[in-house]
């Protein structure tokens, strides 16, 4: 009997004092890391913004715009509400535009304004059906 209460002892000591097999598993992810993701998430959609309002800034995507009767300050004052989908579409049209109207100014004039202006007008066509959903 004295045996068996021993043995009961040291067994029950070993199991509290050997670390959980759990303990090894997933851990949740701190605070910090998760603010860091969401502020990543957030620099990027700001990014993206800044990117889209530069090219509705630019004089040749305005002269697009009027021509088709799109008002581009209603554009952009819902780009705050857009989808980050949409977004992420939109900010890498507004950057194609950016680019291609950059390279042409550099002296690249390989690149002719039909181009461009098929660019931009797709620019804005994505805009407008980003801002009807």
């Amino acid at each position: 009997m004295q045996a068996l209460r021993r043995m009961t002892i040291v067994l029950l000591t070993a199991i509290t004092i050997a670390p959980p097999a759990y303990a090894s598993g997933p851990q949740a992810p701190d605070a910090k890391a998760l603010a860091d993701v969401v502020q990543q998430h957030a620099a990027k959609q700001d990014a993206n913004r800044k990117a889209i309002h530069a090219a509705l800034d630019r004089p040749d995507v305005r002269d697009v715009a009027d021509r088709l009767g799109v008002d581009l300050d209603r554009i952009a004052a819902s780009l705050d509400t857009m989808a980050p989908g949409d977004l992420e579409k939109a900010a890498s049209a507004a950057r194609q535009v950016d680019q291609k109207l950059d390279d042409r100014m550099i002296g690249g004039d390989t690149i002719a304004i039909s181009t461009t202006a098929i660019i931009i007008i797709l620019l804005v066509v994505l805009l407008i059906v980003a801002v009807a959903h």
